[in-house]
């Protein structure tokens, strides 16, 4: 499937504060894949294929219904809990589109935290069931305390500081200021006004946790020789890999690995798929619900060892222009908008196309992680046709 595909449109609705949303989430979502249509140069009705993951509200029938695309011939969603799922999502579109059962796939994820409640609040629940059953009795109500406990382990263990999760949050604020469609944008962050920030679950300050956010963004898949004659740059898809190691995620934190980002299988095939290595990645969009997992998957998918992330990403080393690995260039989850990582895929193309608001110079090769800390997990790896 090497380079079989490729992405040809890109969209996004305007992005909110959560609950500032003039629009539906469904409404969000026909904007953001009309607008990816129309950046395609085609039209709805040559759509013969949606994709999505974590899509409960806005399926298939209502949206083909409601955008009068053409006869659907692929629909899919992926299996996992989160943001994990938005590279899983486009290796689907590169799969359909690879062994012809559509020609032109929208991959595209909404979210309206307005409309249908905020992720990040603990519920009372009088009973749970599945890894909350684990978790939930004892206060683990949200992500935010789960995560901040794989990653306080993870710290513990490889000698990570409070100074690293920091480098992600500064770095996606500091992108940020550049994209006038982040949420963040006019809001610098400081190092001094992240360590003075409130606690939200050791070792998360506030500025560790992501926005909560409305809005929609999708993107558009079709085959390579097709993808010639779309009006803009081409971005290939170059490899994708999904999955996970023997018994990854189990409940309780039983996981043999723990504490895990989940992704060193992921990054084992995306490599050996790609005949690339970290080495020759330009730029990077990590998944960033929370900042502590952005750090574990830098090291799974090999840019370093764990030991030496203090090092890796001190220095504004994940910062654009002058770092080695710019990192979440549109100002990610934690800046841009919380669409469940789908904005990081477009953004990882934007680069590929030269059009990012942190472009970084001469890029081949454009790396999209997704979801570290849950699985199973999944990346992409985006280049030049």
């Amino acid at each position: 499937m090497r380079g079989a595909s490729a992405v040809v449109g890109v969209g996004e609705s305007a992005y909110y504060r959560w609950g500032e949303a003039p629009d539906t989430e469904f409404q969000l979502a026909c904007a953001a894949i009309r607008r990816a249509v129309a950046d395609a140069g085609l039209e709805l009705t040559d759509v013969d294929g949606l994709v999505s993951y974590m899509e409960p509200r806005n399926d298939p029938l209502r949206l083909s219904a409601a955008l009068d695309t053409g006869p659907l011939a692929f629909t899919a969603q992926t299996f996992g809990g989160g943001g994990n799922g938005a590279g899983a999502a486009v290796t689907l579109a590169d799969a359909a589109v690879t062994a012809g059962y559509a020609g032109c796939v929208v991959v595209f994820r909404a979210l309206a935290q307005g409309q249908f409640g905020r992720f990040g609040v603990g519920r009372s629940e009088t009973r749970v069931g599945g890894n909350a059953a684990f978790t939930a009795p004892y206060g683990l109500k949200t992500p935010a305390h789960v995560t901040a406990l794989q990653t306080a382990a993870y710290m513990h263990d490889h000698g990570v500081g409070q100074d690293s999760l920091a480098e992600v949050a500064l770095a996606s604020y500091a992108h940020a200021q550049r994209n006038p469609r982040a949420v963040a944008y006019g809001e610098p962050l400081t190092r001094e006004m992240y360590h003075a920030s409130r606690w939200i679950a050791e070792p998360f300050h506030l500025y560790d946790c992501c926005r909560e956010t409305d809005g929609a963004a999708a993107i558009v898949v079709v085959a390579a020789d097709r993808a010639r004659d779309c009006p803009h740059v081409p971005v290939s898809i170059v490899a994708g890999a999904h999955g996970l190691e023997r018994r990854g995620g189990v409940a309780a934190f039983c996981d043999p690995d723990f504490p895990t980002a989940h992704y060193g299988h992921v990054a084992e095939q995306l490599w050996t798929r790609a005949g690339v290595s970290p080495r020759d990645v330009g730029v990077a969009q990590f998944y960033e619900n929370f900042t502590g997992p952005v750090l574990m998957a830098i090291a799974e998918m090999g840019f370093c060892e764990p030991d030496g992330l203090d090092e890796f990403v001190g220095g504004g080393n994940l910062q654009w222009p002058h770092g080695g690995l710019p990192l979440n260039t549109s100002g990610g989850n934690l800046a841009e908008a919380y669409v469940h990582g789908m904005g990081n895929v477009v953004e990882a193309v934007r680069q590929n196309r030269g059009e990012s608001t942190c472009q970084v110079e001469d890029v081949e090769l454009s790396l999209l992680v997704s979801g570290p800390g849950y699985a199973p997990g999944s990346a992409v790896l985006f280049g030049r046709m």
